[in-house]
């Protein structure tokens, strides 16, 4: 009996925009696999000054990060309609109404990706929120 080889992985491809916060390690902003996007979690950094957004308001903070992961999904050609699934860390989970009313100004619509949301200890740059997706591509 004869198998066939496995078809060959897709190589990853990084993603990274100026529109969007530069990496604070080693790391990408997105990586593409095949049709699938794996964006890293966004904290709520200016992208042009590196600066934390928001002074510790959640809401400020949230529309920073959801332009952040937009602008990184627009830079691999995809939209949020296109995510799939989405990872929302939260230092406060007294925070998850407002988190959730914005958040569900950008992905909302159409079907919503699923979706965990986790309280952590702490977040990069003293951040109250942070979201990482993954987004169906085309082919």
């Amino acid at each position: 009996m004869s198998t066939s080889p496995a078809p060959h992985a897709a190589t990853p491809e990084a993603v990274n925009t100026s529109a969007a916060p530069a990496p604070v390690g080693p790391y990408n902003q997105a990586v593409r696999a095949g049709n699938l996007l794996f964006c890293s979690g966004q904290i709520a950094l200016d992208p042009g000054t590196g600066a934390m957004v928001g002074a510790g308001d959640v809401e400020a903070e949230t529309r920073q990060v959801l332009a952040n992961l937009q602008a990184v999904l627009a830079a691999a050609g995809a939209t949020p309609r296109q995510v799939v699934r989405t990872t929302v860390f939260l230092v406060d989970l007294a925070d998850f109404a407002a988190v959730n009313a914005l958040y569900a100004e950008v992905f909302g619509s159409g079907v919503a990706p699923a979706r965990a949301c986790v309280q952590v200890a702490a977040l990069p740059k003293g951040g109250r929120v942070e979201i990482d997706c993954i987004a169906l591509l085309a082919d």
